[in-house]
């Protein structure tokens, strides 16, 4: 089995690494707060105290972080960060939803220190990591793919090599504003039903029956209509996603109207209190009342 390193235990890294734990590989894991660990080391994984002792000896090191400062923080830092203590063999995967712009700076200094980095953020939420069932947004060196290819299908139901390096980022990017998108609009039509005197419900139904609605805006319907808020993508999250689309398309002079416009749903939703919620709750900005 792989010696594997994993750096963010958050709720979705959290889970990933626990699929590898259980799947037997050797697990060295490292969290900013050391109380995430408890269940991993009781299940056989080593914790680290910097990401630059995980990565020692790991022929594979994944980043699963919030953002660009955060994975910038757990690979580059000076005295801490995990490619400083990277192998030449080893390979560095970033699976954190990030700017394309950092995944290509980061790229960049892998390559400096003539060690291989894939970008390959996940599509699927927190039963998909739990399941093993996520699917990989790959972009980086089809070599570096091949050899994390076994790993890779631990967790995840579906591997896609989308490209070069930053084709990964820029696909999970790609993803998760038409889902917000969706999600911004189903969410203000079902507010809108509401005022029109319609029963909402029934309106849900009837678009989900048709051609125009995907199976993820029905789902994200009911859900809606069900005030069933828990959080799996959380609204704050999702509203930094929008930030990074918006990052990104400047950085390639894109133009992108309709995601800047749901971008802006979602940031209010933050600024209404509702950040913490899943991001169906932002059907509490169309109250019926």
């Amino acid at each position: 089995m792989a010696r594997i390193a994993f750096l963010g235990l958050g709720a979705m890294g959290a889970r990933m690494a626990s699929v590898l734990v259980q799947a037997g590989h050797d697990l060295t894991v490292w969290n900013r707060t050391r109380g995430r660990t408890e269940a991993l080391r009781a299940a056989g994984a080593v914790e680290a105290t910097t990401p630059r002792a995980a990565a020692d000896g790991a022929d594979a090191v994944i980043a699963m972080v919030r953002d660009d400062a955060a994975s910038r923080h757990v690979w580059l830092d000076d005295e801490t960060g995990a490619l400083a203590g990277l192998g030449p063999q080893a390979v560095g995967i970033d699976c954190s939803t990030l700017s394309v712009g950092h995944v290509r700076a980061l790229a960049g200094a892998f390559a400096d220190r003539n060690r291989a980095f894939l970008d390959a953020p996940v599509a699927g939420s927190r039963p998909q990591a739990e399941a093993g069932a996520l699917i990989f947004l790959v972009g980086g060196p089809a070599a570096a793919v091949a050899q994390v290819q076994p790993l890779l299908n631990v967790m995840g139901g579906a591997v896609h090599h989308a490209g070069d390096t930053g084709a990964g980022a820029t696909l999970k990017l790609m993803v998760n504003a038409l889902f917000g998108a969706q999600l911004a609009q189903m969410a203000e039509l079902i507010g809108f039903a509401a005022k029109a005197g319609i029963d909402a419900a029934k309106a849900v139904e009837i678009i989900g029956a048709t051609p125009v609605c995907s199976p993820a805006a029905k789902l994200s319907a009911q859900a809606m209509l069900a005030a069933a808020f828990a959080p799996a993508f959380p609204i704050d999250l999702v509203a930094k996603d929008f930030g990074l689309v918006d990052r990104s398309a400047a950085e390639v002079s894109a133009d992108l109207p309709v995601s800047r416009a749901a971008g802006t749903v979602f940031a209010e939703g933050v600024a209404r209190g509702f950040g913490g919620d899943n991001i169906t709750g932002i059907a509490q900005l169309y109250p019926a009342d």
